[in-house]
C-alpha cells in the first residue's frame, strides 16, 4: 500500500512539473488573446466590445451600447433556435390532396349480403338458429354471447343428438345462397356475369358473396364514367327467419365496396339498399394511394410500417383485430371460431358459449386488442385504400316496368316490390384522389432554419461556432492548469502518516 502511495505522489509531482513548464500565460498575454479574438472572430458585433485604443466617455458609452446589442441578439437567437427544436420535436406533419386524372381506373371488389341470415326451409328449430346468429356475430363484433339457461339447455340437447354438428357447414348450407333464383341479373361493363363469378365468404351476416374478388380475375378497368356493375337480387322474404323482437326488422341487401386484397368490414361501413328500390351508387377512388391515404410513421404519425399480418396479404386495422382475437381465443379455448382467420380446430357451440364468450369479455375489459395509436395492438395502416360512395334511390319497378318484368321474370308486381333489390355501382369520375401525409420539418430544413436564425441575429456560421468552441476550450484549459498548480495548497489525499503529507507539500 505504501509503495502505491509513493508511486502516485511521484506521478503527481511529474504532472505539476510539466504544467509549470507550460504555465498559464500572463494576464497581459491572456488579455491580448481575448482582444485578438474579439477583433478576428466572424461573430458579428464582438469587435465593437473592445476599445480599439480609444478612451473616454464616448468610448465607454459605445462599448456599453454594443454589449447591450450583442447580448440582446444572442438571447433572441438562442430563443429562436430553442423554438425551432421544440417545433421539430413536436413532429409536425402536413397533408396534401392531389387529384390525378387517368384514362382508365381499376374497379373495386364489392361484397353483398342478405339482411336475413338463415332460410326457414332448412331450420327445424328457429330458436337454435337465432342463438347461432348471436354466437356468429359476437365473434366479429366483440359483443357478449347471451342466452337464457333453458335456451342453452335446448342447444345442448340438440348437440347431443347431432355429435358432428358444424356451425360453419350449417351456415354455408342453410344461409343466404346465390344462384339463378336469387341473382336475377348481373352485368359488368355491359357483359353478363353469373353467380359463379362471385366468391363465397363468411361475415357477421352469414353467407356473403364478393364480386371481382381477385385482382387477376375480372378487374376490368373503367374507361368512361357511368359504367360499372349492375345487379338485381331476389332476397326471398318468405324464407326470412330473423326475429323482429330481437331488432331484425329490415329487408334488403347490404354491401361493402373495398380493395380486392382486403376483407370487407360491414360494421360501420356497410351500405344498405332496401327492397322495391333501385340504388344508384356513385363511387370515388381515394389514394391515401382509389382513395389511398399515405400516413407518416411514428413519431410524425401513428402507423407502424413494419407490421405484417399472418393471414392477410395487406395490413389493415380490421384484419389485425381479427388476427389478434383469433390468437387470444385459440390460446384460451384451444379452437378457432370459423369467422376468424387461423389454423386449428373449429369451435363448436359449447366452446363458443362456455369459453369464447369469456375470452371476448376479457379482450374488451382488459383492452387486449386495441386500435389507433402507434403503441396499440393494431395501429392505423400507413397506406389505405378507400372507395367513398354516394347512394341515391328510385322506386323499382315502375308501373310500366312491372308489366314488362312480370312477364320476363314470372313474378307479380307485389312480389317484386317486396323482394327485388336493384343496385348500380359506377364511378363518378375517372380520377384518383391522393391524400398524402408528409413531414413538415426534416433534419436538413431544421439545420437550415437554425443557420438562418444565427446568421440573421449574430452573423454566425459553423465556422463561427468552431471559433467560439476553440476560445472556450482554451480558457477552460488555462483554468484547469491554474487549479492543478494551486492544488498543493489543498490536501488532496488524507493519510494517517504525516510522512506522506510532507511529501505532497514538498513536491
Amino acid at each position: 500500500m505504501a509503495t502505491m502511495r509513493s508511486v502516485s505522489i511521484a506521478l503527481w509531482c511529474k504532472i505539476k512539473d510539466y504544467l509549470r513548464a507550460h504555465a498559464v500565460p500572463s494576464k497581459d498575454e491572456q488579455k491580448k488573446y481575448h482582444h485578438d479574438f474579439a477583433l478576428t472572430t466572424s461573430f458579428h458585433g464582438v469587435h465593437n466590445l473592445v476599445n480599439n485604443g480609444n478612451s473616454g466617455v464616448k468610448s465607454t458609452i459605445r462599448k456599453i451600447a454594443w454589449v447591450s446589442v450583442v447580448t440582446v441578439f444572442i438571447i433572441v437567437a438562442f430563443w429562436q433556435v430553442c423554438m425551432r427544436f421544440i417545433n421539430f420535436y413536436s413532429w409536425p406533419t402536413t397533408t396534401s390532396v392531389t387529384v390525378q386524372y387517368v384514362e382508365n381506373i381499376e374497379f373495386p371488389s364489392v361484397s353483398f349480403c342478405n339482411l336475413n341470415r338463415f332460410q326457414t326451409k332448412a331450420v327445424n328449430n328457429l330458436s337454435i338458429a337465432f342463438f347461432m346468429w348471436n354466437v356468429v356475430s359476437a365473434v366479429l363484433l366483440s359483443t357478449s354471447i347471451d342466452a337464457e339457461e333453458n335456451h342453452l339447455q335446448e342447444v345442448i340437447d340438440f348437440l347431443q343428438r347431432n355429435q358432428n354438428f358444424s356451425i360453419k357447414e350449417f351456415t354455408r348450407n342453410y344461409g343466404f345462397y346465390l344462384n339463378k333464383s336469387t341473382l336475377l341479373k348481373c352485368s359488368y361493363f355491359g357483359v353478363p356475369c353469373y353467380a359463379e363469378d362471385f366468391e363465397h365468404i363468411f361475415t357477421e351476416y352469414g353467407n356473403c358473396y364478393t364480386f371481382n374478388h381477385d385482382e387477376g380475375s375480372l378487374n376490368k378497368k373503367a374507361s368512361t364514367p357511368g359504367s360499372g356493375l349492375s345487379v338485381l337480387f331476389d332476397i326471398k322474404q318468405s324464407e326470412f327467419t330473423d326475429e323482429p323482437s330481437l331488432g331484425y326488422v329490415d329487408a334488403g341487401i347490404t354491401f361493402v365496396i373495398h380493395s380486392a386484397n382486403i376483407r370487407p368490414k360491414f360494421d360501420g361501413q356497410g351500405v344498405y339498399s332496401p327492397v322495391g328500390m333501385h340504388g344508384h351508387v356513385s363511387i370515388q377512388h381515394l389514394k391515401v394511394f382509389a382513395s389511398w391515404i399515405l400516413i407518416q410513421e411514428h413519431p410524425w404519425g401513428e402507423c407502424n410500417p413494419y407490421l405484417n399480418l399472418e393471414y392477410h396479404e395487406v395490413y389493415s386495422t380490421y384484419g389485425c383485430l381479427q388476427e389478434c382475437k383469433s390468437r387470444f381465443i385459440k390460446n384460451e379455448c384451444g379452437c378457432v371460431p370459423f369467422l376468424l382467420p387461423g389454423i386449428g380446430k373449429e369451435c363448436d357451440l359449447q366452446q363458443l358459449y362456455n369459453c369464447v364468450s369469456t375470452a371476448l369479455y376479457r379482450i374488451e375489459k382488459f383492452n387486449i386488442c386495441t386500435v389507433g395509436t402507434y403503441n396499440s395492438t393494431c395501429p392505423v395502416p400507413c397506406e389505405e385504400t378507400d372507395y367513398p360512395a354516394t347512394i341515391s334511390y328510385s322506386t323499382f319497378p315502375s308501373e310500366k316496368a312491372a308489366e314488362y318484368l312480370s312477364t320476363k321474370l314470372g313474378k307479380n308486381t307485389t312480389y317484386m316490390r317486396n323482394n327485388l333489390v336493384y343496385i348500380d355501382i359506377k364511378y363518378q369520375e375517372l380520377n384518383y384522389k391522393i391524400t398524402t401525409q408528409q413531414k413538415a420539418l426534416s433534419a436538413s430544413v431544421l439545420l437550415s432554419d437554425i443557420g438562418g436564425q444565427l446568421g440573421l441575429f449574430c452573423g454566425a456560421s459553423m465556422i463561427t461556432i468552431i471559433e467560439i468552441m476553440e476560445y472556450i476550450i482554451t480558457n477552460l484549459y488555462w483554468i484547469c492548469i491554474f487549479l492543478i498548480l494551486k492544488a498543493p495548497n489543498v490536501p488532496l489525499w488524507t493519510f494517517n502518516q504525516s510522512r506522506y503529507r510532507r511529501e505532497i507539500q514538498e513536491c
